[in-house]
């Protein structure tokens, strides 16, 4: 116990202020005392200073910026305890008139040694992983989106008819050689096509890697419930996995909704409660991943579609869409938590939507299985469709399935599940 008091006494309390290209190190005691002055170290030389200079006995806290995960994972085997400030927290608790990196390294240490730290939760490298490379796949997205809208307003500048949407190709693109157009403008046209079909080259080469990842571990399992809610697709589910993290973090369904900023803010005054828009206090990825899973679902499936009208009948549509949004991501909450499959789908449906998934990847992707067997296989997953052999939503086209002992003889790891 005396040893357990002593290592506190002694322990110091660091903070490190991050920025672009240097990092501001200063220690605190217990008492706020500063025991390590603030000192400039540039990032070229933060990995030497830190084990030089740091103590296993340490706690640390930085915020969470662009280098955040990079610092953190350079400190983690050094110190004790590594904490991740939120900025956003730390700026409301700790508001100064004079701003400063020293005074806000110091400021963050005292807070630290007082146990006030506003946390955020640290992802596993396999979340950061996937959520870098959703980000990119986002950007490409953006960028392919902003050359679209440059060649339609070259049409809507000259009241050229063309194709409306964002697809362009040999067939509807004989605009684009109008003589109303000027030498330079087909010039510029020519690179935005160019530049369009490297974009969505990207875009799908992304694609395809996401959903190798989704057939993988760790993101199989969950992929297994999440695949078949109505609405989800593969880079929604994804992109709704890694903004979750682990399920487990949140104790109700209620605290995912609100994580993702779906839930309706409120204003209290005395007696007067007056309701607000969505908070939008979270990941920006997560509200827009939920609400494109809202927009198909209501047009795919029968029972969403039906909520979805009542709720419309109260209020507008983009606000009936996110209570749709939000309560799909209530449902998000008790599959993965309960690992159950969704029960108001049929086995036959969930059979199509695993198929769906299938056809995202190619045979090496989905190691080495056909589609109808990978689709099989995440049936037996769930231990149901046995008395299924094929899918046959559409009568006009039937797909037959891979069987049990089909499954059993290539994958005997699967015997289990029986």
């Amino acid at each position: 116990m005396n040893e357990e008091n002593d290592t506190r006494t002694l322990r110091r309390y660091v903070a490190l202020d991050i920025h672009k290209h240097y990092c501001v190190i200063a220690a605190v005691d217990r008492e706020g005392r500063v025991v390590l002055p603030p000192v400039r170290v540039e990032h070229a030389d933060l990995e030497g200073w830190l084990k030089k200079n740091l103590r296993a006995s340490d706690y640390v806290v930085i915020e969470s910026t662009t280098n955040a995960w990079h610092v953190y994972d350079l400190l983690e085997p050094l110190v004790a305890r590594v904490l991740v400030a939120n900025p956003i927290q730390v700026k409301q608790i700790a508001r100064a008139r004079v701003k400063t990196d020293i005074r806000d390294t110091l400021i963050l240490a005292r807070l630290l040694a007082a146990n006030l730290v506003p946390v955020v939760w640290v992802p596993p490298l396999h979340v950061r992983q996937l959520r870098q490379l959703l980000s990119q796949r986002r950007q490409f997205v953006e960028t392919h989106t902003q050359i679209v809208n440059r060649m339609h307003s070259v049409a809507h500048r000259h009241h050229l008819s063309h194709p409306a949407g964002k697809r362009f190709n040999e067939q509807n693109t004989a605009w684009q050689k109008d003589k109303r157009l000027s030498q330079i403008e087909q010039f510029q046209l020519g690179l935005e096509m160019e530049n369009r079909v490297y974009i969505e080259k990207q875009i799908n080469k992304i694609g395809r890697e996401i959903a190798k990842m989704s057939h993988q571990k760790p993101w199989a399992e969950s992929m297994t419930y999440l695949m078949p809610l109505p609405g989800f697709g593969v880079i929604t589910a994804m992109t709704v996995l890694a903004a979750i993290g682990e399920i487990q973090r949140f104790e109700t369904p209620r605290h995912l909704a609100s994580y993702s900023g779906l839930t309706p803010g409120l204003e209290q005054s005395g007696t007067k409660n007056r309701g607000k828009g969505i908070t939008k206090e979270g990941r920006k990825e997560l509200r827009w991943a939920m609400v494109e899973v809202a927009q198909r679902a209501v047009k795919s499936d029968p029972l969403w579609k039906r909520r979805f009208q009542e709720l419309q009948q109260r209020m507008h549509r983009n606000q009936a869409i996110v209570a749709v949004a939000r309560r799909l991501l209530e449902l998000v909450w008790y599959v993965l938590t309960r690992r159950q499959p969704y029960r108001h789908f049929s086995h036959e449906r969930i059979a199509y939507k695993y198929l769906t998934w299938a056809w995202q990847m190619d045979e090496e992707a989905r190691d080495g299985l056909t589609r109808q067997q990978f689709t099989r296989y995440y049936l037996m997953r769930l231990g149901i469709g046995q008395d299924l052999t094929r899918i046959a939503l559409n009568p006009k086209y039937p797909r037959k399935l891979a069987s049990e002992a089909e499954l059993l003889a290539l994958r005997p790891d699967l015997k289990h599940i029986e």
